[in-house]
């Protein structure tokens, strides 16, 4: 497993004094490494120029490339490769019970989990099976809590508001409408019947319906049409993770300028093996384990991006978020319901609003208002004060 660990770079603060993040991207097929660091959060951006709102300047940024077979991390045989989350988070534990012990230095800073996409469904495996560890002794960090970003917690909720959604912007027909409609019954029917390779099968073929009902919209971007040539030669769940320019990046100086990944890796070019040996596991839900977190005390944080940017986080953004939040079991959940959303000003724009938050005791939920699925790169100063208010330094 490759990983990538940049020691904050503050003005006013030794890295001692901050906390340690690491950033889990989502697929399950995308690197941290590459897009998370350099699209992102890292401090440089792909064309290697200074990021202003790198998270580099409020915390050390652990990066991983996981499962195996995504970015730089590798595995030489079938059986290496993770089909599920708990396989993915033991793999996950080795790495940070190693990480730990070799960078003694982390072991009393506050540790947070930052994740996007399936990532947060990672994240929220991870950060059980990583608080088994500490309370047995087999860890030792200072786990002080997760945050999940636009996150695939609940499949089958996101899936179902697709068509809605698309019908209320105006982008299905009646028509189009019921097709949609009826392609993510089917889905829900699999799911139901407990047959998630199936669901994970059937949720493809949504996205075409989709597609071919909206005359080729961008499942990323929802104000441009889907380019042809990339969706016959990437996949839709990664497309956004394999940018020409940031795999000649990787692949040409990041590679060399590292010196040590081996000959027979290419960044990014795995990420199809990962989707399909996590194809069973896609579609289920893990709002159990989420509950859990809650229930043991673990700080949850979940934010999501309001921008109708992007076709199916924006939909897990409104509805299907909101859908298992109102569906956990946790005792606080009727005290954080009460509560009235709290205004952030934009960083940029004192008197605009640029996001709400509400939290009750450890659990907390950000809007991020003008952000699609990216948060980071669409509001770079709104998700750099996230992070401090998070991490409690604002």
């Amino acid at each position: 497993m490759f990983w990538w660990l940049y020691y904050a770079d503050s003005p006013s603060n030794d890295y001692r004094d901050l906390p340690l993040v690491m950033w889990l991207q989502g697929g399950p097929g995308g690197s941290g490494t590459g897009f998370g660091n350099f699209e992102e959060i890292g401090p440089l951006n792909k064309d290697l120029e200074p990021r202003k709102t790198s998270w580099v300047q409020a915390a050390s940024v652990l990066f991983v490339d996981n499962p195996v077979g995504t970015g730089f991390s590798y595995t030489v045989w079938p059986d290496g490769y993770a089909t599920d989350v708990a396989m993915l988070a033991s793999d996950m534990l080795v790495l940070l019970r190693h990480f730990f012990a070799e960078r003694a230095e982390f072991q009393g800073i506050p540790f947070y989990i930052f994740s996007e996409s399936y990532g947060g469904k990672m994240a929220a495996a991870i950060s059980l099976e990583l608080t088994k560890a500490i309370a047995q002794g087999t860890v030792k960090c200072n786990f002080a809590g997760v945050a999940l970003g636009d996150s695939w917690i609940s499949p089958l909720d996101s899936v179902m508001t697709w068509g809605p959604y698309l019908y209320t912007t105006s982008l299905l027909d009646d028509v189009g409408l019921a097709d949609v409609s009826r392609a993510a019954e089917a889905v829900k029917e699999a799911v139901e019947q407990q047959q998630f390779e199936k669901a994970t099968e059937l949720w493809s073929v949504v996205e075409s319906v989709v597609e071919q009902n909206t005359n080729g919209v961008n499942f990323y971007n929802i104000l441009t049409q889907s380019d042809d040539e990339l969706t016959l030669q990437i996949h839709r769940h990664v497309r956004p993770l394999h940018g020409q320019s940031l795999s000649e990046l990787m692949n040409g100086p990041i590679r060399k300028k590292l010196g040590i990944i081996p000959q027979n890796v290419t960044w990014g070019g795995q990420a199809e093996d990962v989707f399909s040996f996590m194809a069973g596991d896609f579609m289920r839900p893990v709002v159990d384990v989420v509950d859990q977190l809650l229930t043991a005390g673990v700080n949850v944080t979940v934010y999501n991006g309001q921008l109708t940017k992007n076709v199916r986080e924006s939909l897990l953004v409104h509805t299907g978020q909101e859908l298992w939040v109102k569906r956990l079991k946790w005792e606080g959940l009727s005290g954080f319901n009460k509560l009235r959303w709290t205004p952030l000003d934009d960083p940029t724009s004192p008197g605009v609003t640029g996001a709400f938050y509400k939290t009750y005791k450890n659990f907390t939920f950000y809007w991020i208002l003008k952000a699609g699925h990216m948060i980071p790169s669409d509001q770079g100063p709104m998700a750099l004060q996230m992070l401090k208010m998070i991490t409690q330094q604002d």
